[in-house]
């Protein structure tokens, strides 16, 4: 990744997770993290380690390992699509220009570090922070824009619309 790009960072989440030893209970943190460049990139990353500060920092590091390019068009996505990972549902809906993007926490984080400014979403099912970014993101990278449609199809735009 170039390091000179800059980067819109959000913390998902961070927790306390404990494992059980001999001697009591052993505490560390996990982090999920979302970074975008608001520019149509974006990637997540999830950080493990006994301090704070650490799994924040392996948690960025990996989002920016993991970035990938997702489809535009006038700040929206192309077209409406309902996504299912494990148990959690997500519908992304392409917005009016001025709408705003219309969604929560982790499904925010994702959307705005892409660079998105208009989009409606609902979360059905489990709203586990973690399975509502792998679900957006599957989302997001299995958009086709009509291009990409037609070329697909072998065919020109006019055939796709009519």
């Amino acid at each position: 990744m170039d390091q000179d790009r800059e980067f819109i960072e959000t913390l998902v989440s961070l927790n306390r997770v404990s494992k059980v030893v001999k001697g009591g209970r052993r505490f560390s943190f996990t982090a999920l993290s979302v970074v975008g460049d608001g520019k149509g990139s974006v990637g997540y990353g999830y950080g493990k380690a006994n301090d704070v500060t650490e799994a924040i920092r392996k948690s960025i590091q990996k989002a920016k390992q993991s970035m990938v390019t997702v489809p535009m068009q006038h700040g929206t996505l192309p077209h409406e699509i309902q996504v299912k990972f494990k148990s959690t549902r997500v519908l992304l809906k392409p917005a009016a220009p001025g709408t705003g993007v219309i969604a929560g926490g982790p499904v925010r984080a994702v959307l705005e570090a892409a660079g998105y400014s208009d989009v409606l979403t609902k979360v059905m099912g489990s709203r586990n922070s973690t399975n509502v970014v792998q679900a957006v993101f599957r989302g997001l990278q299995s958009l086709l824009v009509p291009g990409q449609v037609a070329k697909n199809r072998g065919k020109s735009l006019s055939e796709i619309w009519s």
